[in-house]
């Protein structure tokens, strides 16, 4: 405002001393020039004072916008650390995933190898046992594992641990085969009937039955027949496992029997499992 006072100022001192010389014609042409001045001074000042207010407006928007810069940023920021978190911890699941994967492979060959040996070895001692199978003896698969069921009317006299001829011979051709099959784990349980036991000496009850017999087969296998002892396990299991639950003869002389558990060392598949 004062720069325009002084402007005024200007134009009507220099008007008066004009005023001695100039024609009222120019005099008044001088006077429209200086009001025309003036109003396009009040213009600019306008224009300079809303630019001013532009300025400060725009000033206060981008103050604004680096503040929502320097926040989208810090998100930025955290979002990409937390991505990359997230990326290295997904990585090394999808690594522990193929790694199970792979394992869960060779486990699973391991088995189909022993479900293969075990038919394998099903089929041999079916072959070499099949003289017998009319006398009450029978190879079946369950769980994985081989089982050779003889009764004992095939090993044992009624009432006696001492095998007899016709047990030596099935026990030998089962023998045959183990001996070729240093890979299998043997077990031997004896299984006896529910009735009591009378008159057996020291045999006191079904218990002590169905050890001596398992005992009796496994020292024939090993001390005659030559299987390793290492392999071999002997158990009783008296009358507590039955095949048949009846009380009839035929289901009490079923139960009456020798299960020759035979099952392929699974000291491969143990050691992978405990990796």
């Amino acid at each position: 405002m004062k720069f325009k006072h002084l402007l005024l100022a200007v134009l009507f001192v220099s008007a008066l001393q004009s005023c001695v010389v100039m024609s009222p014609k120019k005099h008044k042409a001088l006077l429209a020039e200086r009001d025309s001045l003036a109003t396009r001074t009040t213009t600019l000042e306008e224009q300079v004072s809303k630019l001013m207010a532009d300025t400060s407006r725009i000033r206060q928007e981008l103050a604004g916008l680096k503040g929502n810069y320097r926040s989208l940023n810090d998100k930025y920021n955290a979002l990409d650390k937390n991505y990359n978190a997230s990326s290295s911890k997904v990585s090394q699941l999808s690594t522990d995933l193929q790694k199970r994967e792979a394992r869960l492979k060779e486990v699973e060959e391991i088995l189909r190898k022993r479900d293969e040996a075990t038919n394998a070895l099903k089929e041999k001692l079916q072959k070499a046992l099949l003289g017998f199978q009319q006398s009450g003896l029978t190879v079946d698969i369950r769980n994985g594992k081989v089982y050779v069921s003889l009764t004992d009317k095939l090993l044992f006299p009624s009432g006696s641990i001492v095998i007899d001829d016709k047990g030596k011979q099935a026990l030998k051709q089962l023998a045959a085969v183990l001996n070729k099959e240093a890979d299998i784990n043997i077990a031997v349980e004896g299984h006896t009937d529910n009735k009591k036991i009378k008159n057996l000496g020291q045999i006191k009850d079904n218990w002590d039955l169905s050890v001596l017999r398992a005992t009796s087969v496994t020292r024939y296998l090993t001390e005659t027949e030559n299987i390793d002892p290492k392999r071999l396990t002997a158990t009783g299991k008296g009358e507590f496992q039955p095949i048949d639950t009846a009380n009839t003869p035929e289901a009490l002389s079923r139960n009456r029997r020798i299960e020759i558990v035979l099952s392929p060392k699974l000291d491969e598949l143990y050691n992978l499992i405990s990796k």
